[in-house]
């Protein structure tokens, strides 16, 4: 019984009305200890956090699905995502989301490093599965934050940024000239992304309604944002009469890359075509330009992309030459022990 009446007169209430939440307590009335009663099982109802939610026994792929469908969908690269996330889930062996642990992770890590993914790609792996974690709690789709949030990200080695001198810059463009016959696309891009600073895809997409005047104007750029950078009237009319012969441009990113390994020039492994943005970027601060005014025409949204380049610029650290404890030497010269 929930409530009962004792040898003493009183009466005692036990009730428990979810498994696991019992209460008891002796009243003076049979009337205090139906209100008693009456409480606790209210509570049950008003207060979500008395009721025992069901486990959620969802799989990490039934996740990347929700994910893809909720979210992923939307992302430029979203199906790319969700095919490095099922071949996560099925590497882990699928198993319930909220059972996976940071060590658990942390030998996927591993795994993916022995068959060759670098250390960037690996970090990049592991932010697309956290987030899938964090969208879906964002969205009330899971009620538990990502269980290997604590897990951080390889500390990767920075690496200078490889661009081109003004005569490798002539040898890739004699290069491309050589074979404009056959592949007509290639020299102007180049000269495009070279001008720029754009993106071998963005420069790809650009058309005749994207040229105003003198003005070249990029969109589905990786920012998302459009953005619009002048150039010469020599490179506007190129492009009009390139249009007007050959037609819009094609994918011939691959064309690209095998011309420059015909070249003497040798890059790090991925800066084919992207090594055109950072010879813009690297020339613009060599020669004296703001490094706020970069960031508008690449199109960064955080100045930390762009100062990687500030080295580069002529006044850069040259307090270094200034102060250092060799700089006087006449003093040195003077010294005496």
């Amino acid at each position: 019984m929930a409530i009962e009446q004792l040898p003493d007169g009183r009466w005692r209430v036990d009730v428990e009305p979810i498994k696991g939440k019992r209460f008891r307590k002796t009243l003076k009335t049979k009337g205090e200890a139906q209100r008693f009663e009456a409480t606790c099982r209210a509570k049950v109802i008003d207060t979500p956090d008395w009721s025992p939610k069901p486990k959620d026994r969802r799989t990490v792929s039934e996740l990347v699905k929700l994910w893809f469908d909720l979210h992923g969908s939307s992302l430029s690269d979203g199906v790319r995502r969700k095919a490095i996330l099922d071949e996560a889930a099925a590497t882990l062996g699928d198993p319930k989301a909220i059972a996976v642990e940071g060590a658990t992770v942390a030998n996927l890590r591993a795994t993916w490093l022995a068959a060759g993914v670098s250390p960037k790609t690996t970090n990049n792996r592991l932010g697309y599965l956290k987030a899938v974690y964090n969208n879906l709690h964002s969205l009330g789709v899971i009620d538990y934050p990502c269980p290997f949030a604590r897990l951080k990200p390889i500390k990767l080695q920075e690496r200078p940024l490889s661009y081109l001198s003004i005569e490798q810059i002539g040898e890739v463009l004699d290069a491309l000239d050589d074979r404009a016959d056959t592949s007509p696309h290639p020299p102007v891009i180049a000269r495009l992304c070279l001008a720029t600073g754009a993106r071998w895809g963005e420069a790809e997409q650009l058309g005749p309604d994207r040229l105003r005047g003198n003005l070249v104007v990029f969109a589905n750029t990786k920012s998302k944002r459009v953005r619009s950078v002048p150039i010469s009237d020599a490179l506007a009319k190129r492009l009009r009469a390139h249009w007007k012969k050959h037609g819009p441009f094609t994918h011939c990113m691959l064309t690209f890359s095998r011309v420059l390994e015909t070249t003497s020039i040798r890059l790090p492994a991925g800066q084919a075509t992207h090594v055109l943005r950072h010879t813009f970027a690297s020339h613009f601060v060599m020669r004296g330009g703001n490094i706020l005014v970069l960031q508008k025409i690449l199109g960064h949204s955080s100045l930390t992309m762009t100062m990687r380049y500030a080295h580069l610029a002529p006044d850069h650290l040259q307090e270094a030459l200034l102060f250092n404890p060799l700089s006087d030497e006449s003093a040195l010269t003077q010294r005496t022990f």
